[in-house]
């Protein structure tokens, strides 16, 4: 199998900032965090089930996508990217594939399968399967690839990324569309990562979530639907992927590896495959969620790996997005290539040397993106941008 710089040519992007990735520029770029507080998300106050801090997704999108905001808001993320890509000259080839990142899958539909059998029709009930919002992207477009859900908890968008790679490097297809849906901002779904420990409710992002600084509690609970589209051919795009790897700790079901062997060997065979070397790297973004046990991992490879490199994170700007999470994170690098800037978040406390203060002029260099995700997964992929 041949390892190609596969280009990243178009971006579209959902999110708590709003329907668009310029949304998404502007409110990274802007240093102010997307949480609100909403109704129900008081978990562990007086008035329990009062407000509490998350990102959402607002309503909107097209109703002919689908009756719910995961349905709309996954084509809508999608047709922006095709159409991104199309004005940068590409043209799909006659196998395009689709990848899409999600893990609990469009929740505003479970009442189909839990309220009990005889209250909705079969065709009703197709809503809710995995297989529906992929095949109607296909159809939209008349794609004939390969297609197919990923799911690795909040390391998903990143895995569907190196997946989309392996297929373009072993000329499974011509051009593959990635998207990474998660809308699952529910409170049954918030309250059992507040009860973990991880997720924050009872103060905003900013105060809450502060990764590699001191006084970080955790993550603020988001929401987000990115794609991608991506392809070996030549094209005006916004940056290559050079290479990417994937491992898994095998250790436990929420906390990662203390002794780091899987974490550090997947970077390392990320670099590997990209053909570059650990000091060359320029940025980190991180997964950076600013729990304990994430922040250390992370610091320690930047420490021990990458020298010359330096960290952000934007969860405490865009949330962090689950099964969407590694997507937005690279979109935001994506995003600032194109415009010569690191929308990396404002420091609010001490923190490692590395770290970057708020939006940040880019200099040259390649990327690495990291992804830890929950029972073990583990991600990291090199971007560069083109040229």
């Amino acid at each position: 199998m041949t390892n190609n710089r596969s280009t990243i040519s178009g971006v579209g992007a959902v999110t708590g900032y709003g329907w668009g990735r310029e949304a998404l520029w502007n409110g990274l770029a802007s240093g102010k965090s997307a949480a609100a507080l909403h109704e129900g998300f008081g978990f562990g106050s007086d008035d329990h089930g009062g407000p509490g801090w998350i990102v959402r997704v607002p309503e909107g999108g097209d109703q002919a996508d689908g009756r719910t905001r995961f349905a709309r808001a996954m084509r809508s993320a999608a047709r922006e990217a095709i159409e991104d890509a199309s004005e940068r000259g590409w043209r799909p080839g006659s196998r395009v594939g689709l990848v899409h990142a999600c893990v609990l899958g469009d929740l505003d539909m479970y009442p189909m399968v839990t309220s009990g059998v005889g209250q909705y029709t079969g065709r009703q009930y197709l809503s809710v399967t995995p297989s529906t919002p992929v095949s109607l992207l296909m159809q939209e477009y008349g794609f004939h690839g390969p297609a197919l859900n990923v799911s690795a908890m909040c390391t998903s968008g990143s895995a569907a990324i190196v997946t989309a790679k392996s297929w373009l490097d072993s000329d499974l297809v011509d051009d593959v569309l990635v998207v990474a849906t998660d809308l699952s901002a529910k409170p049954e779904v918030v309250g059992m990562f507040v009860q973990l420990g991880v997720a924050i409710t009872d103060t905003d992002a900013l105060d809450a979530c502060r990764p590699f600084q001191e006084g970080s509690r955790g993550f603020t609970f988001g929401e987000a639907a990115i794609a991608f589209t991506m392809t070996n051919r030549t094209t005006d795009g916004y940056a290559d992927v050079l290479g990417g790897a994937m491992s898994h700790d095998a250790f436990h079901v929420t906390s990662i590896d203390p002794e780091l062997t899987n974490v550090v060997g997947c970077v390392e065979q990320a670099l590997a495959t990209s053909g570059v070397a650990g000091e060359d790297i320029r940025y980190v973004n991180a997964h950076g969620p600013g729990t304990s046990q994430c922040d250390r991992a992370e610091a320690t490879i930047v420490e021990t790996l990458l020298p010359n490199s330096e960290v952000f994170s934007v969860k405490p700007l865009a949330g962090h997005c689950q099964g969407a999470a590694g997507a937005v994170e690279l979109a935001a690098s994506l995003l600032g290539y194109e415009r010569g800037e690191i929308p990396a978040t404002p420091r609010v406390s001490d923190g490692i040397p590395q770290l970057l203060d708020g939006l940040s002029p880019l200099e040259t260099g390649p990327t690495l993106k990291t992804s830890l995700g929950m029972g073990g997964h583990n991600a990291a992929l090199v971007i560069a941008p083109q040229g």
